[in-house]
């Protein structure tokens, strides 16, 4: 049967090579079993361009191109930990980049996909933060600066952003219900599916329904959607 796949937030990183194991066996395990495939950002703990030499960049660059060939669409969506993913890695690995947020006919449903930062408004830091890093003056800046200097840059905000979020509130990292409710008016559509704040979930809301994907980590969360129903599953890693 036609299903299409939808996952986020794994943060492949060497330092959690389970994690990335899991993901081949989710591939190969799918590769005849699925027509598409979304991964909505986060896709990486860091990525520092597409230029990026480390192994674990061109372990996952094989995984995914071994997964489109003769095999289902890919499309992948940057997230806030992998805001640098562009063109090049997706020509590479055979898959669609696409715009936070795309509005898609899941079989005959609208459905709106993000990330999910965006519409944590409650984070005014990290939403200044957000503005700034999708700039293309900075993001350009930053890609000028050699590898080893933007690994070293990726760990201190990594480093930054663990921090801060340790002082905040759990209500201020999730989603604005406010700014759920518009961005589904504003898109005319009546079902969102995003990930980022690591709460897997079904939310039956005034403008519809809301599916948050889960993070990988002990447990791998994928989203099913056939023709007939649409499900939130876990697994273990």
């Amino acid at each position: 049967m036609s299903c299409t796949l939808f996952i986020s937030d794994l943060h492949l990183d060497p330092a959690r090579p389970d994690v990335t194991r899991a993901l081949a066996a989710f591939l190969a395990q799918n590769k005849r079993r699925c027509d598409h495939l979304y991964i909505l950002g986060d896709l990486f703990e860091a990525w520092i361009g597409d230029d990026d030499d480390a192994a674990i960049a061109i372990e996952v660059t094989g995984l995914l191109r071994a997964f489109t060939t003769e095999g289902p669409d890919l499309y992948l969506m940057q997230g806030n930990r992998d805001f640098l993913l562009g063109a090049a890695f997706c020509d590479a690995v055979g898959a669609q980049l696409l715009p936070d947020p795309t509005v898609i006919d899941l079989y005959g449903t609208p459905t709106l996909l993000s990330h999910g930062d965006s519409l944590c408004t409650g984070d005014e830091e990290y939403q200044a933060f957000r503005k700034t890093a999708r700039s293309a003056q900075w993001q350009a800046e930053l890609l000028a600066r050699s590898l080893p200097e933007r690994r070293a840059l990726a760990s201190q905000l990594r480093d930054m952003s663990n921090l801060a979020n340790s002082n905040k509130a759990e209500d201020i990292m999730d989603v604005n219900p406010e700014a759920v409710e518009k961005i589904m008016r504003d898109f005319g559509v009546s079902q969102l599916i995003h990930g980022h704040t690591h709460r897997p979930a079904r939310h039956d809301i005034a403008t519809g329904r809301r599916w948050v994907l889960g993070d990988w980590g002990a447990t791998g969360w994928t989203l099913t959607a056939t023709p007939d129903d649409i499900k939130l599953d876990s697994f273990v890693i």
